[in-house]
């Protein structure tokens, strides 16, 4: 009898609380939803949890020896709407059995209430053992905060920490800790999704700075530190604008997603930007704005993060005394950081900011400057004005940053986390922590500019010619490489203003080389290469880069060797810097193929060769290839006779000899032949097929390819004159499974097989959808035009990747009775750029190409 009855008050209590946990949360959820008001939010949800369980811990009644006390973010008082409840129950001596078993039952019930419980129990050594032995121990054990029971024994705990705590030893550690958890995060608050907590610029790197505070003795809070004078009071309103902004931000999370979440997932920016008032305009999305909000405020963090644990680190272990060594009457090397003499020398001398980060790269036993410096390079970057931007002056200065020969894009990168770049440039500035949902880039606008000028610079690294030799090969002979910097800064700077983001860029381009004095040669190479950085890679992805026509019409428009020299190396660095999935040794093939093409264009005077002579040329290349494997010298024959100039220009000299090896002795064979190699870059595969042509036969290969892993990144379709296909095929591993060679056998036989069955097309295996591509899809974009003889089709389309897309459109061409001869697969992220050359069927009738166009556009919509 007595076991129901305290099993029903057990049961009654559960219930109890459950309520009132619920009721509280809700209430005070509805309160937030209404005001706005997050720290009353987190505050009250704390005061709430206190009341539960120390009501829950009287019902208990447990040994007034122990003590309950809140750890942690719960011990701090900031407790989010679905953060785990961090507690520890503190014994004095360790527990006997008929406490154990009591102690059990508690954190049950904790549990059973419906809490998010992280329960920990331990005694005052197994405390003191722990924080000696775990730094996240020491850390959450810092914030410890008394809900009942003993005070006594919470005191000793507290002094037993304090006793113990080493201020020096562990502000490395914290450093050392904050460093490791950056790198997890690619040192970047600039990811597309990015921790709001956890990430660089993130409410970790705010705690860790009040950790250490607190560990040194300075304070618990931002109030603290300004009284010790390590922020000032313009500081310490900033740093509350920048900590209400993420906490409003990370409470709307997790209230969205009603779990614990501080990813700012695709999924979730949208409705965020809804919730936090982020209104769209006409050039970009609410989400967008959201995110720049959030990046500008990562960065400020990262900003104080940085001036803050220079002060720290400086009060806690100053160092050693040492006369500082004057560099000049403005500046010091002090312990071989650069420090200004006066504090208020950018207040008096405002042109002293771009003389800091010059003198940083004149000085490589500079190793950074000291937080005053960086304090009073912060607050002075208000004083960039149009009166300093037209300083000759200023203007030199800026100029010999990006002419040095070290420390270029450190200290640009230097200057744009601490404001600098932005106020100097102003449209610079309005591209910071700007977004580009486009599938295609993962970094914000302004970092992947900076991106690109160190892809630039790493060029003219020596520790790094083995990546791209000739990229290394050419910007070492180029004159005045720093034009591409500048280049570099401006390519994308009109992004998110409406229009033609490259034209614009290179208006705001010409007012920069007109307001520097730069000459008339370097300001022409600049304008043109913002308004044309993107020309390089379409022609190249989207056009048949073999035929001679587009070679000479592409070297028309650069006009002359150093505007392609710069256009190559620019156009390198932007794909690079873009996205680490976009960049493939294909690519890097295709760009080098043109590049060479084009400079024996314009070697030769502009003039495009003679087909004939081209086709002759690649001929008696293919058959020199041919005598390395002892083959009688009119073994071609048979097969050239049935090939036509079309192949012999679409193919290279040693493509044509790989397929004349493989096919010499076998050019009316029933059966297919198919041949895969590795590709000459050792990243992929060629596989040549050879076989009576057939119907949907480009279809029946997408499919079969898609299904062994692999994409398509170049086609080549060809129709020898005895009716047969000659198709090749360039392929990349979707899953980088790294066995290229050991699937060759797999290739050649079952592709074969499956071809010699006639069996129709097998659509390709599902696959997932990628989150990027459900929220910001890609309007699919279809045309169909003429090429300049009107003997063949263009067909580009642009769309949102998706597993099954090649299949799609070859199914869609297929039954429309097109004939395939080219395709170029252009995968750029999550966005596909494909191009086809097309005939036959009845494309030359309007109302058919139209009606072909629209099915493509319905069939590829997400």
């Amino acid at each position: 009898m007595t076991t129901r009855t305290a099993s029903f008050d057990r049961q009654a209590l559960i219930a109890c609380c459950r309520a009132r946990l619920q009721s509280g949360q809700r209430t005070g959820r509805e309160r937030y939803l209404c005001e706005g008001d997050a720290p009353r939010l987190l505050r009250e949800r704390c005061q709430l949890i206190d009341g539960v369980l120390c009501d829950l811990w009287q019902a208990l009644e447990l040994p007034s020896s122990l003590a309950l006390i809140a750890v942690g973010g719960y011990g701090r008082g900031e407790l989010y709407p679905a953060s785990d409840v961090d507690i520890l129950i503190l014994l004095p001596n360790p527990p006997d059995e008929a406490l154990t078993t009591s102690l059990e039952r508690a954190v049950a019930l904790f549990y059973d209430i419906g809490l998010e419980i992280a329960p920990s129990v331990r005694t005052l050594d197994e405390c003191r053992r722990a924080a000696l032995d775990d730094l996240t121990i020491q850390t959450a054990l810092l914030e410890t905060r008394l809900l009942t029971g003993n005070s006594a024994v919470f005191r000793e705990l507290c002094e037993q920490l304090m006793e113990d705590l080493e201020p020096q030893a562990f502000f490395e550690a914290k450093r050392l800790e904050q460093d490791e958890r950056h790198r997890r995060y690619q040192d970047s608050p600039y990811s597309l999704e990015p921790n709001c907590k956890e990430a660089p610029g993130g409410l970790r790197d705010l705690q860790t700075i009040l950790w250490i505070a607190r560990a040194a003795g300075y304070g618990n809070s931002w109030e603290d530190l300004a009284q010790h004078g390590f922020i000032t009071p313009a500081e310490e309103q900033q740093l509350q604008r920048s900590v209400s902004f993420l906490q409003r931000l990370r409470t709307r999370l997790h209230l969205h997603v009603n779990r614990r979440e501080d990813r700012l997932l695709f999924d979730y920016q949208t409705a965020l930007a809804e919730q936090l008032g982020f209104e769209p305009t006409a050039t970009r999305r609410a989400s967008e704005r959201l995110m720049q909000g959030y990046y500008r405020t990562a960065k400020e963090v990262t900003q104080i993060n940085t001036i803050l644990l220079l002060n720290l680190g400086a009060a806690i272990s100053p160092p050693p005394q040492q006369l500082p060594q004057a560099i000049n009457e403005r500046f010091r090397n002090a312990c071989d950081l650069l420090d200004v003499v006066d504090e208020d020398l950018f207040g008096s001398n405002p042109g002293a900011m771009l003389e800091a980060f010059l003198l940083m790269q004149r000085h490589p036993q500079l190793q950074g400057m000291t937080a005053r410096t960086l304090r009073a390079l912060w607050h002075a970057r208000t004083l960039i004005d149009d009166s300093f931007r037209r300083s000759p002056d200023n203007r030199a200065y800026f100029l010999e940053i990006l002419k040095q020969p070290r420390g270029v894009l450190h200290e640009l990168r230097r200057m744009n986390q601490f404001g600098v770049l932005g106020r100097y440039l102003p449209n610079f500035g309005r591209i910071v922590g700007q977004m580009q949902h486009d599938l295609f880039h993962v970094y914000t606008v302004d970092q992947h500019s900076l991106q690109v000028l160190r892809n630039l610079r790493r060029f003219l690294a020596g520790e790094f010619a083995h990546e791209y030799p000739l990229c290394s090969e050419l910007i070492s002979d180029f004159p005045r490489p720093w034009v591409l910097y500048v280049a570099a800064l401006f390519h994308d700077i009109a992004k998110g203003r409406g229009g033609d983001h490259s034209e614009l860029g290179a208006v705001d381009a010409a007012k920069f080389c007109a307001d520097h004095g730069i000459d008339a040669e370097d300001s022409e190479l600049i304008v043109w290469l913002v308004r044309r950085h993107l020309l390089m890679s379409s022609v190249a992805q989207k056009q048949d880069i073999a035929d001679p026509d587009v070679v000479g019409t592409f070297a028309a428009t650069v006009k002359d060797e150093r505007q392609l020299v710069a256009l190559y190396l620019f156009t390198v660095a932007d794909i690079r810097g873009t996205s680490p999935k976009v960049w493939n040794t294909w690519k890097g093939q295709l760009l080098e193929q043109l590049f060479r093409s084009t400079c024996r264009t314009l070697l030769a005077g502009g003039q495009v060769p003679v087909r004939q002579g081209l086709i002759e040329e690649r001929q008696q290349e293919a058959l020199r290839l041919l005598r390395y494997f002892a083959l009688p010298d009119a073994v071609h024959q048979r097969l050239w006779r049935q090939l036509d100039t079309v192949y012999f220009l679409r193919h290279s000299a040693e493509e044509i000899a790989w397929h004349t090896r493989a096919l010499h002795y076998r050019t009316r064979v029933e059966e297919p032949v198919v041949k895969a190699r590795v590709t000459p870059q050792g990243e992929g595969l060629e596989v040549m097929i050879y076989t009576r042509d057939q119907r949907d036969l480009f279809a029946r290969l997408v499919g079969f390819f898609s299904r062994a892993g692999y994409t398509i990144v170049d086609a080549k379709i060809h129709t020898t004159r005895h009716g047969y296909a000659l198709d090749s095929f360039m392929l990349l591993d979707l899953s980088d499974r790294g066995s290229d060679r050991a699937m060759i056998t797999y290739i050649e036989h079952e592709l074969s097989a499956r071809l010699s069955r006639l069996s129709p097309p097998e659509a390709p295996g599902s696959g997932r959808i990628s989150r990027q591509v459900r929220h910001f899809p890609v309007q699919p974009l279809v045309t169909i035009e003429p090429d300049e003889k009107g003997l063949h089709y263009v067909l580009s389309v642009s769309a949102a990747d998706r597993p099954g897309l090649l299949y799609t459109v070859a199914m869609t061409l297929a039954a429309h009775s097109a004939n395939l001869h080219t395709a170029k697969i252009s995968t750029l992220g999550e966005r596909v750029e494909d191009t086809f050359l097309l005939s036959g069927g009845d494309l030359g009738n309007t109302a058919s190409r139209i009606k072909l166009e629209s099915e493509l556009l319905e069939r590829l919509k997400i």
